[in-house]
């Protein structure tokens, strides 16, 4: 039996998972942010040995899929050398850091994630699906992003540090911000975090020291289009051919920054048409839709022709789910349709296989309930 068929964890690229159309590598790059020749190689291997799909996650990382048993190995190695990947397993396991896309060298952003990824050896062992937010540029942009530590800019401007779940946090500084989220993590780790998985869930009062009053600032959603970096690319679904991303990153000669919303910054690109790419905002960027069957064996269900068809039908936010998981989407969304036994359940203002509503719902029936709405 393949070693790969486990259920359950978030993968990387050292523990791949299997999926219906092979193995998922998911690809942490450095600060989410791939040089013009880190860009062309990731999508060469995707190419050679996978299905030449990528995915981008709502955690601003890349999943090549359909990659070959045979092929991970190569992969791997190759990965390694472009610097997308971490030498150290652990290190790797560790570095699921999310940093605010629109960062600047030497703002507190990028010197605040420099420093903790230079500082991951010095953390816990932790779950596999917690991570880490640093977002502390002029006004907070990843607020709705899931991390279970998070560094952010408040309301009053300064910086503090937050527990998810949590509404407000401590006050810390660029100087001492990494020093008091390491702290936090090894409180975390020794109250039984670990128990129960993520900080959110975590119901153990922090200790003194990590109460605080700090609320975070409200954040500004990134739109499609003209962005001071550059240019800002809509993926619908968050997945993009790996021959299209290529060629557009040869023909501009662009690094590329990640973003937690499935759109792609191209530093110094002005905005222009691009294939598999949209630069404007539209109904199918507001649409959550994971793979689903056949791609995944956990889904019952085919996801994503139903999500385009109910896109321009929906005055909300929509998710589509192949299973109870919910993988495309943690958070509610107004519309919710959960795959179950080959039908759809409905359910409204819900996460992935809440109380439904409706059950045993066609795709038919399902346009024609939310159409109606």
């Amino acid at each position: 039996m393949s070693g790969f068929v486990v259920k359950g964890w978030c993968p990387d690229a050292f523990r791949p998972m299997m999926a219906g159309d092979g193995l998922l590598v998911r690809v942490r790059p450095p600060l989410g942010r791939l040089t013009a020749e880190q860009a062309e190689g990731l999508c060469a291997g995707a190419i050679r040995h996978g299905n030449g799909q990528i995915d981008l996650t709502v955690r601003a990382n890349l999943q090549i899929r359909g990659v070959t048993e045979a092929g991970w190995p190569t992969l791997l190695a190759e990965l390694q050398a472009l610097g997308l990947v971490d030498p150290d397993p652990v290190s790797e396991g560790r570095g699921a850091i999310l940093i605010n896309p629109d960062w600047r060298e030497g703002d507190d952003s990028h010197a605040i994630a420099s420093e903790l990824r230079a500082r991951l050896a010095e953390l816990p062992e932790l779950p596999g699906k917690v991570g880490f937010i640093i977002d502390a540029g002029p006004s907070p942009i990843v607020t709705d992003a899931p991390g279970d530590f998070r560094i952010e800019r408040t309301a009053t401007g300064t910086l503090a540090l937050r527990g998810d779940g949590r509404s407000s946090g401590v006050a810390v500084t660029r100087s001492n911000a990494v020093d008091a989220l390491i702290r936090l993590a090894h409180w975390f780790s020794e109250s039984g975090g670990c128990t129960a998985g993520r900080m959110a869930r975590h119901k153990v009062a922090l200790p003194d020291w990590a109460e605080g009053d700090a609320v975070p600032a409200s954040g500004k959603p990134m739109q499609p289009g003209v962005h001071p970096i550059g240019a800002v690319y809509g993926l619908p679904f968050g997945r993009i051919d790996a021959a299209s991303l290529a060629a557009f990153v040869r023909s501009h000669g662009c690094a590329l920054r990640l973003t937690p919303w499935r759109l792609l910054i191209a530093e110094g690109v002005t905005p222009a048409p691009a294939a598999d790419m949209l630069l404007a905002d539209s109904p199918i960027l507001h649409v959550d839709a994971c793979v689903g069957a056949p791609a995944c064996p956990q889904a019952s269900v085919e996801t994503r022709g139903l999500a385009t068809r109910l896109a321009p039908l929906i005055d909300g936010h929509l998710h589509v789910s192949g299973c109870a998981k919910g993988c495309a989407r943690a958070r509610t969304a107004d519309w919710v349709l959960t795959g179950r036994e080959g039908a759809f359940d409905l359910a409204r203002h819900a996460r992935a296989g809440a109380a439904p509503l409706h059950t045993g719902l066609t795709p038919e029936r399902a346009v024609a309930l939310l159409g109606a709405c």
